[in-house]
């Protein structure tokens, strides 16, 4: 159930199709005192060989509504398929969002960006069951204190909210966001539709293997394990003097410069296609680590490691892992 295909068993396991199942579910924790863990479509995770001794929830909640420029989604949804449907129906905001993978539920707790954007720009609320108070509870954007790759839910409340729905309001035939270098240099000067910068982002997450593919083992991956790291400008210039004034890749991100982990990797010494044991770097894309055919969550563990330690030593900068870890110490 993980787009690795590693880890191990859970022991107790639901596929919660309502709000109710949650709930239920979770009266089924509080009797039994287990430990719990809610899954959804299992792309951002890595689990541990032993599995989870625990009680797994699969948030499954189905259904899509429209009212004008905005959709309600259930968490169980298909993330690209909303995509599908806003560019289908003119609508722009989430465009470049295209061809990730997992289900709605998973977008507002790690605010879900790529290419230029973030989903924290359309979100209007959030529908969750709230496990401390045990009731439903409507979120609004500002209540889910989203900044880069982060949100209350997978920080400050990390353990207290459950996603069972969400809204987005995107924009009726808005321009579409042709922010990053990737986009700008495959349309030139055109202005496209949104169809067209769905597609050109499909074509290049599918070049990098970052769309799953069961014909492609490079992309049995947890999608980018690690964060591109925002540092201060001193250190950034620190990083530009040590190339003698070569380009160094970078991106305004408020006060500080926003290095691509990738390039720091590489420039570490971990170029595409390295490998250790049964697990390694995708041979097209550097941030992306790939199961290679019996992979276990132990190898993936020592890769990591192996890559932090490398780029903190050449730079000083720890690299933040993006994928939560399941059934570890």
């Amino acid at each position: 159930m993980t787009t690795l295909g590693i880890g191990g068993p859970a022991r107790f396991f639901v596929r919660a199709e309502s709000e109710e199942h949650i709930a239920e579910a979770f009266d089924l924790v509080a009797a039994r005192g287990m430990d719990v863990f809610v899954l959804g479509g299992g792309s951002n995770l890595l689990v541990a060989d032993r599995g989870f001794d625990g009680l797994v929830i699969q948030v499954a909640i189905s259904g899509v509504e429209r009212h004008e420029e905005t959709i309600h989604a259930g968490a169980g949804e298909s993330w690209d398929r909303i995509v599908e449907l806003c560019v289908e129906n003119e609508l722009a905001g989430v465009e470049c969002l295209s061809g990730i993978p997992g289900f709605v539920g998973g977008t507002p707790i790690q605010n879900v960006g790529a290419y230029g954007q973030e989903v924290s720009e359309t979100i209007t609320s959030v529908r969750c069951f709230d496990r401390l108070a045990n009731q439903i509870v409507e979120l609004t954007n500002a209540d889910c204190g989203f900044t880069y790759r982060t949100s209350i839910f997978n920080s400050v409340e990390r353990e207290r909210y459950v996603v069972l729905s969400v809204a987005y309001r995107l924009k009726k035939s808005g321009v579409p966001m042709i922010a990053y270098k990737d986009l700008r240099t495959f349309f030139g000067d055109r202005e496209p539709k949104l169809p067209e910068v769905r597609n050109a982002v499909l074509k290049i997450r599918r070049a990098k293997s970052m769309v799953i593919d069961p014909d492609d083992p490079n992309s049995r991956s947890a999608g980018s394990f690690f964060k591109n790291p925002i540092v201060e400008q001193e250190k950034f210039e620190v990083i530009v003097s040590q190339y003698d004034g070569a380009s160094v890749p970078s991106f305004p991100a408020g006060d500080g410069v926003k290095i691509p982990a990738a390039w720091l990797i590489e420039q570490a010494g971990f170029s595409k296609g390295f490998r250790l044991g049964s697990v390694g770097i995708s041979a097209n894309h550097s941030l992306a680590l790939v199961n290679l055919g019996g992979g276990t969550a132990s190898e993936i563990l020592a890769l990591k490691e192996k890559i932090e330690a490398a780029v903190k030593e050449k730079f000083d900068i720890l690299l933040q892992h993006e994928p939560v870890f399941v059934g570890f110490e």
